[in-house]
């Protein structure tokens, strides 16, 4: 079966939005050849998850041990083969960090919106994706795919895109940054789960 691949995902502290999102995509794609984890662009450097998160987490039945806050690196970037982000400042930040992760970052949002209908077995089936490259990770053709149809949708705009933080506010922010968040997973994660066979 072919490898999903490196899937990074980014917030600010990460410290809230971007650990919840790594502990379900690991959740979610667990029996993958996946590789999930987080930073933040001003990272709370080796801090837990926030407890409204761990709520978040738990109430869903995921994993939160073992965390520590990591700062975002232009080294994380290069060896990911997916990057998805809280917003759309994270994205830039992102790029600008390392140019070269323009064509493979996506706001979770974003992502959820290109990928909704493509046709991803037959992008993986394409001549130029051929039987010598079977070990392309296939988070990299989702990237692929995905950025390939950036202009065949309109673009949500920041508001509709970001996914708030709750850092520092009270459980209804942590309640509605899981809701958005699970709202655009299930078409994110089957974009991810490569085709059997």
């Amino acid at each position: 079966m072919r490898p999903v691949g490196r899937v990074l995902v980014i917030c600010t502290g990460n410290v809230c939005r971007s650990p919840y999102l790594e502990r379900r995509l690991r959740q979610l794609l667990a029996g993958q050849d996946v590789h999930v984890e987080s930073a933040g662009t001003r990272a709370l450097v080796g801090a837990d998850i926030e407890p409204g998160s761990v709520a978040a987490l738990e109430a869903v039945g995921s994993d939160t041990a073992g965390f520590a806050s990591r700062q975002l690196t232009p080294a994380m970037l290069d060896a990911a083969d997916i990057v998805v982000t809280a917003t759309q400042k994270h994205r830039a930040d992102a790029v600008a960090l390392h140019p070269r992760a323009l064509r493979k970052t996506f706001t979770l949002g974003e992502l959820a919106d290109l990928v909704r209908d493509a046709d991803l077995a037959a992008a993986a089936a394409a001549p130029d994706v051929s039987a010598a490259d079977h070990d392309t990770p296939w988070a990299a053709i989702v990237a692929e795919v995905a950025r390939g149809r950036r202009g065949l949708h309109p673009a949500r705009t920041a508001a509709e895109s970001d996914i708030p933080d709750p850092y520092g506010r009270g459980s209804a922010a942590y309640d509605r940054m899981s809701t958005e968040i699970e709202a655009q997973l299930p078409v994110v994660v089957a974009a991810l789960t490569p085709p059997a066979g």
